[in-house]
């Protein structure tokens, strides 16, 4: 608490009270959002220098946040969505954005009505993963975007709008706006429950998203490995840090079955996102097993719940979404 008065305290240096949304601290990292003023980075370059001379505080962020839609609500406006979960991870490489595409197609398998939101600005794979990479969104009035209709989901990826082998060499507000727009400017229709598939990591942009879009719970992607099982814990508190539900946390690989023999091997460990679960005090929504039928199926754009809706691994993801939907009433 001190620290985040100490915090304050300097950002009402450079910033007037009314512009500054909301200061938070989780894992020694100061965030400091800030709404309807423009981008200034001479201001937060400063303000960062002076944070990080306090004790406790070794990283500091300073986010400029779209304009407020009216006085009581910063919220970007998505129309035509009931409710909202973020796929998330700590780190990369531990298999989010297939567990996301999965997910959405387990929850429209258990008679959701799903949209797959692709915000993994700097690396989308949701458009190969669906099979509609390379096409161009359309627009019927010339100002909004129709969602692509994938496999009975309803999906928008930047990925549409790029070409896969341009890098985005992007500043966290204009990434920002970007998502803004493609979530904001899409037609979404009757939507139970979206799905975004976040960027790795708790940078900026992850921290942002979760202030301006109302996010109802995050879903925390694990391998069982000690090493990625620490930054899931950061991807924890990060959306504690800004007021967003945990729904829980899923093992990914949790171990592998051999074909020829049936022994099951835990590679990276055995049982370590449960057992971190438990100890964090949030909820274990269970595990799916390291198989390539899962890699290959989401590499060839039909993922292993669509390909093999009946198979053992369809079946994990079925039981993870139906954790998620009591999870979400």
């Amino acid at each position: 608490m001190a620290e985040t008065e100490a915090v304050r305290s300097l950002a009402l240096k450079y910033f007037n009270p009314e512009n500054i949304d909301s200061v938070n601290i989780f894992n020694n990292r100061a965030i400091i959002t800030l709404i309807n003023i423009p981008e200034d980075t001479a201001k937060a370059d400063s303000l960062k220098k002076e944070i990080l001379q306090l004790e406790g505080v070794s990283k500091a962020s300073v986010v400029f946040t779209a304009v407020k839609s009216d006085e009581n609500d910063h919220h970007w406006k998505i129309r035509g969505v009931k409710k909202i979960i973020a796929v998330a991870s700590g780190k990369g490489g531990v298999g989010k954005s297939t567990t996301a595409v999965n997910i959405a197609l387990a929850l429209k398998r258990l008679g959701q009505s799903v949209a797959l939101f692709d915000a993994d600005i700097y690396g989308p794979s949701v458009p190969t993963m669906l099979n509609y990479e390379g096409a161009t969104p359309m627009s019927k009035d010339g100002v909004t975007f129709e969602p692509f209709e994938v496999m009975g989901l309803q999906t928008m990826s930047i990925g549409t709008l790029v070409d896969r082998n341009t890098p985005l060499i992007w500043r966290g507000p204009k990434a920002c706006g970007a998502l803004q727009q493609l979530l904001s400017d899409v037609n979404w229709s009757n939507v139970d429950v979206m799905v975004i598939d976040m960027p790795p990591g708790t940078g900026d942009i992850q921290i942002t998203l979760s202030q301006q879009v109302r996010i109802n719970g995050a879903v925390i992607i694990s391998t069982p490995q000690d090493i990625a099982l620490i930054d899931a814990v950061k991807g924890v508190n990060m959306f504690k840090a800004v007021n967003v539900p945990i729904l829980g946390i899923v093992e990914n690989m949790s171990y592998h079955v051999c074909e020829q023999c049936g022994h099951k091997e835990y590679i990276f460990g055995e049982h370590g996102a449960e057992d971190t679960a438990a100890k964090i005090g949030v909820d274990f929504l269970g595990g799916v097993p390291l198989n390539i039928k899962i890699r290959s199926h989401a590499d060839a754009g039909t993922p292993i719940v669509e390909a093999e809706p009946d198979g053992e691994f369809a079946k994990a993801y079925i039981s993870i979404a139906a954790n998620i939907i009591k999870k979400l009433n």
